[in-house]
């Protein structure tokens, strides 16, 4: 050790920069960190959101195909069914029964298609808590600009 090195701590590690440069880049460092902790966030939720909705289109999917050959096969039977006796009723009725369920089906459809996903929710709240946590603009000093200056 040399006699200009008694700042310097003891363990020999370089002693921590201080001053206004360094809560600059203490500040840009944890502005950065806060931001890359967002995106991931906002990374995670997308991912989430993205096999939610596959999912939800797969098992969509095999419903309206199963229910679909369903439907077919029971009006096909009810049909076969009321041959001798009323086979047009029969037909008629079973085409009403289509149009109805296929308008509720619409409208349904058409009520979850206008309805908030809720999508980045959590995103949204932590940026709100960003934000609420930072100081209100009413409570910072007033900066001088260049026309006060001169």
């Amino acid at each position: 050790m040399t006699p200009y090195d008694h700042d310097a701590p003891a363990d020999g590690r370089a002693a921590a920069p201080s001053g206004l440069f360094a809560s600059a880049q203490g500040l840009m460092a944890t502005t950065v960190e806060l931001l890359h902790t967002r995106l991931q966030l906002f990374s995670t939720e997308l991912e989430e959101e993205k096999t939610r909705l596959l999912r939800t289109l797969s098992w969509g999917a095999a419903a309206f195909l199963l229910m679909g050959v369903g439907l077919v096969f029971l009006a096909m039977f009810i049909t076969v069914l009321l041959w001798d006796a009323n086979r047009l009723l029969a037909l008629g009725l079973i085409t009403l029964a289509f149009i109805v369920g296929g308008g509720v089906a619409l409208w349904q459809a058409m009520r979850h298609l206008h309805a908030p996903s809720g999508l980045f929710a959590a995103s949204l709240a932590e940026l709100r808590r960003d934000r609420a946590a930072l100081p209100d603009r009413e409570d910072l000093p007033p900066r001088a600009s260049s026309a006060q200056a001169s």
